[in-house]
């Protein structure tokens, strides 16, 4: 029996572009989708060089009839529509018919399908057009599909695939959110012969959440709550205040099934995590939203990730409430002991009494008390101007001058430190300053290949998801170069052995550079300045020895004045300025 039909041309006329396949993932989504609205329930994934010499899908869902394999290839041909009322139905992942047409013309395809009433055939097309269609013998029901050499044919569009950690990484992005949705299917994702992930049905969602996602079950939160008169179900999974990143890669958002990306929903999501979070890092979250779909519209962008939602200002409402109450009140409090690994962690990740210090894990006071800058001596000479091997303005009231003979006289939000020269006020901003001044000391250690590390008494073990663990293994030594030793604890956990004496939050520098990008193609500046970022955060108030301390330090570095990210470490004020404001001139 057929179920495909060629959709008419006054259909085709009100449906937006058709699908984009412009990498490996973009073909794995769009065949993944269709293994699901198969209703299969085992679906394996085979890759070979990070898919652009094979994508290789297998379901056991409900396959294609023979006379429709003759069909599918072709434009806007499915069997999800047949007229524009029925998006305003729509339950299925895909419904425009264009997915295999453009995969079949960019790359070499083979399709074998078997019904549970028909036998199986397979069909064969090349740069989208058809090869051959003869019987083939199956076993069971359920769709079996190559896509060999893509972009064969375009190789402009070849060579703007990245490398196979970024290729790869874009695949699992793609192919976790949807195990995360349907946790009662199994999912098998291999990279040349190599298990990446293995996902067998589980009991609950939130099983699946732990195992996919690779986090701590009891650090996960659920509710679910329908709002019947609205027509809206929310259903709500959150990670407590022991789950922090340093990106939103553990962030996911589905409307009807189908992962979308909502600025308005993530937006407010991450502001209730505010509540718990501190600066600088995000939590884990997926929500789950079933809407009436004549409210949702899923056809305005070609990929279907971005949907437009009616009412969505009082879906915001509904979320940031529901979110806010079980932070705050369900959640757990910071993890003090590590069992597992045997770790002491008694503080969040950026403690505020780590803030300033470029020393790990001591004070930069307790420095100057245990160093050759004992406070008497560094009072005699806190105001000596330093000699200057390189002058960044060449003038003798340049800026680091008039900082080298100010006088600190005081600080505002515990984030600026005010200093007063003979003309103006100088506003030094202490995160910016300490980044500079950390990333310049890492960056000549790092040149000259002797970082300056200190071996953990117990190693650190940090649980990696999906993403990270294969960035790890192709990176791993590159990781070594910058002092940070790893290897591998168990399947899916590693063990940091050494740390760099300059850097502190180890783990939150190493999630940072593992969820990156390709940590491989960085050079020692882009290294030492991802490295950083991660490793110093402002917010504590210092004391006089400490900001004299940084200031001093600052004044050595060779580009004082600008952050390593390019905003200003200092700004000045001028007395002219002042006098303006108050009508004083």
């Amino acid at each position: 029996m057929s179920f495909v039909h060629i959709l008419p041309s006054d259909v085709i006329a009100k449906i937006a572009a058709g699908e984009a396949v412009d990498r490996p993932a973009s073909v794995v989504k769009e065949l993944l989708e269709n293994a699901i609205d198969a209703h299969a329930s085992f679906i394996e994934i085979h890759l070979k060089d990070a898919g652009k010499e094979l994508v290789h899908i297998k379901d056991n869902g409900s396959g294609i009839s023979p006379e429709d394999l003759k069909k599918i290839f072709q434009r806007h041909a499915t069997s999800k529509i047949t007229a524009i009322e029925d998006l305003e139905t729509l339950h299925s992942m895909g419904f425009r018919g264009e997915a295999l047409y453009s995969i079949a013309a960019v790359s070499d395809v083979t399709l074998c399908s078997k019904t549970a009433q028909d036998e199986g055939w397979q069909i064969h097309l090349q740069g989208g057009v058809r090869q051959n269609l003869q019987p083939f013998g199956r076993a069971g029901s359920g769709t079996d599909i190559k896509v060999s050499e893509l972009f064969f044919n375009t190789p402009a569009r070849r060579k703007f695939l990245k490398n196979n950690s970024t290729e790869l990484n874009q695949i699992l992005n793609v192919v976790l959110a949807y195990t995360l949705i349907y946790p009662e299917k199994r999912f098998l994702l291999t990279h040349a012969n190599r298990t990446l992930l293995d996902l067998r049905p589980a009991a609950t969602m939130i099983d699946r959440v732990a195992a996919a996602l690779n986090v701590e079950m009891n650090h996960l939160l659920e509710t679910d709550q329908e709002f019947v008169e609205d027509q809206i179900r929310i259903r709500l999974i959150l990670g407590d205040i022991n789950i922090q990143r340093p990106r939103r890669n553990l962030q996911y958002i589905f409307i009807n099934q189908r992962p979308i990306e909502s600025k308005a929903l993530s937006f407010a999501l991450n502001d209730a995590y505010k509540l718990i979070l501190p600066p600088g890092v995000y939590g884990c979250f997926m929500v789950h939203l079933k809407v009436n779909p004549a409210n949702i519209d899923v056809n305005i962008h070609p990929t279907k990730r971005e949907v437009r939602l009616k009412d969505e200002s009082k879906i915001v409402s509904l979320l940031r409430r529901m979110a806010e109450y079980q932070l705050m009140n369900k959640g757990q409090i910071k993890k003090a002991l590590d069992i597992k690994g045997g770790i002491a962690s008694d503080e969040i990740i950026f403690a505020p009494d780590q803030v300033l210090s470029q020393f790990h894990p001591i004070s930069a006071a307790q420095a100057l008390r245990n160093t050759a800058f004992q406070s008497d001596k560094y009072a005699q000479n806190a105001h000596l101007e330093l000699p200057l091997d390189f002058q960044l303005f060449g003038k003798e009231n340049d800026l680091r001058s008039k900082l080298t003979n100010s006088r600190f006289i005081g600080g505002f939000l515990k984030k600026y430190l005010l200093f007063e020269s003979p003309e103006s006020l100088l506003i030094l901003d202490q995160h910016a300053a300490q980044e500079r001044i950390l990333f310049e000391k890492f960056k000549k250690q790092l040149e000259s290949a002797k970082v300056e590390t200190q071996p953990l008494l117990t190693p650190l073990l940090i649980k990696l998801s999906p993403q990270e663990k294969i960035t790890w293994e192709e990176t791993h030594e590159k990781l070594a170069l910058a002092g940070i030793e790893t290897n591998l604890f168990d399947t899916d956990t590693i063990a940091i052995q050494t740390e760099p004496l300059l850097l502190k939050n180890i783990e939150h520098v190493v999630r940072e550079l593992l969820s990156g990008g390709d940590l491989s193609r960085l050079d020692l500046e882009a290294l030492a300045k991802q490295a950083c970022k991660a490793s110093v955060r402002a917010g504590d108030k210092m004391e006089l020895l400490e900001v004299e301390y940084q200031k001093n330090e600052l004044l050595t570095c060779q580009d004082p004045f600008i952050c390593p990210h390019g905003r200003p470490t200092m700004i000045e004020v001028d007395k002219t300025f002042l006098d303006r404001q108050f009508l004083r001139i």
